[in-house]
């Protein structure tokens, strides 16, 4: 299967993909899996600090992202820039108070004290539509990350562009290897993950 990118206003393929082999993505979750270990440990310091280069980078590209969303999906590019910005905005929103919604949650009970504590999952895949292809992946991986989670996207085959760009501005902010991945595949692939 080859992934395109068509602008829907023109109809113009603008650049294409081939899609992941099986042993390509195999491989990926296993480094994803890898890198898991390691960031599950790094520090909510260095988390805040990587969310907040996160917001420089796509507020520093914005007007690209933007573009970019509008050729590739046809979102009106004053929408597309409102939602570059409301992903950088979310990058600093958690940077400076996610840390408190993963604090231990003491729960007194008859005789003992408990807490609730949020540890971070392991690999998650996000699968994203392609009707807000940036804000739809933002949402979903700013807390994640923060969380101590590693992240696999895979994005509507429509948006591949926008994908790889998510991809980039994590790699573009500090964030180590494999921490999250665009994974260039069509759905049959992501149900064989799933399933």
């Amino acid at each position: 299967m080859t992934l395109k990118s068509i602008n829907p206003a023109t109809g113009e393929t603008l650049e294409t993909f081939e899609e992941w082999s099986d042993n390509q993505v195999d491989e990926q979750i296993s480094k994803t899996r890898e890198a898991f270990s390691e960031w599950r440990e790094t520090s909510f310091a260095e988390r805040e600090k990587l969310l907040m280069n996160m917001a420089k980078v796509i507020r520093n590209r914005a007007k690209k992202y933007a573009e970019l969303i509008t050729t590739e999906m046809g979102k009106p590019i004053i929408q597309a820039e409102m939602e570059v910005e409301k992903c950088a905005d979310a990058c600093e929103y958690f940077a400076k108070h996610g840390r408190r919604f993963l604090e231990d949650d003491e729960v007194e009970l008859d005789k003992d004290r408990s807490y609730i504590r949020f540890i971070p999952l392991g690999v998650i895949l996000g699968v994203m539509p392609w009707n807000f292809p940036f804000w739809q992946v933002f949402r979903w991986a700013v807390p994640s990350v923060l969380a101590g989670n590693v992240l696999l996207l895979k994005h509507s085959s429509n948006v591949p562009r926008c994908g790889f760009s998510a991809e980039e501005i994590f790699t573009d902010a500090g964030f180590p290897e494999n921490v999250f991945k665009f994974l260039p595949i069509g759905s049959k692939k992501a149900e064989k993950i799933i399933g």
